[in-house]
């Protein structure tokens, strides 16, 4: 259950108290009046993955496969998410791939995948395994594979403060986890094949 909208306004106002330097100020200054709001409405699209379903979006198609059983890989999925430590954004890329065994999804629906777990506090590693562990029980391939890369400001911002560094995870299942469709996956990936 969400907590109340008030609440999570009160608490913004907190925060804007603190980084303004002391609780002194009766009001907020012009640029920050509404920004409770703001937050609010931002807050709510930011963590709306937790509001929804991977099975919902996984709509698969028995007819659509008709014997295809190579790799479907969807690149360069756009990945924006807050790591659950600090609250502050990660970003990059999604590579998915999976191996049809008699089903197929729309492909539209891998990058609406990637966001309903990327719309909530993650950390990459368990955004990486969730998204492939969820095409493997909603889609029964014969193998899946995910690869995000990410830059996370928590570390280039603060911290050991390093901007451009990106983390890579993977998750391969099924069929993936064989070496020679394992480089199959990876060289698709970088778009060599």
């Amino acid at each position: 259950m969400r907590v109340d909208d008030q609440r999570l306004r009160d608490a913004v106002r907190v925060l804007l108290d603190d980084a303004e330097g002391d609780e002194r100020y009766q009001t907020l200054r012009a640029g920050l009046v509404e920004t409770p709001n703001r937050f609010l409405q931002a807050w709510r699209f930011w963590t709306s993955g937790y509001d929804q379903r991977p099975e919902n979006v996984l709509k698969s198609f028995e007819d659509g496969a008709q014997g295809y059983d190579e790799m479907v890989v969807v690149n360069n999925i756009p990945v924006f998410s807050f790591c659950e430590h600090h609250i502050a954004p990660f970003f990059g890329k999604a590579h998915v791939a999976y191996i049809p065994d008699g089903k197929v999804v729309g492909l539209s629906k891998i990058p609406r995948l990637v966001e309903v777990f990327a719309r909530r506090l993650q950390v990459q590693e368990r955004l990486t395994v969730q998204i492939a562990d969820a095409l493997v029980t909603h889609l029964q391939p014969k193998g899946v594979g995910v690869i995000l890369e990410c830059r996370h400001l928590c570390m280039e911002s603060r911290g050991v403060q390093l901007p451009g560094c990106v983390t890579s995870t993977s998750a391969l299942r099924g069929a993936m986890q064989q070496e020679k469709v394992r480089g199959e996956f990876l060289a698709l990936k970088k778009g060599v094949v």
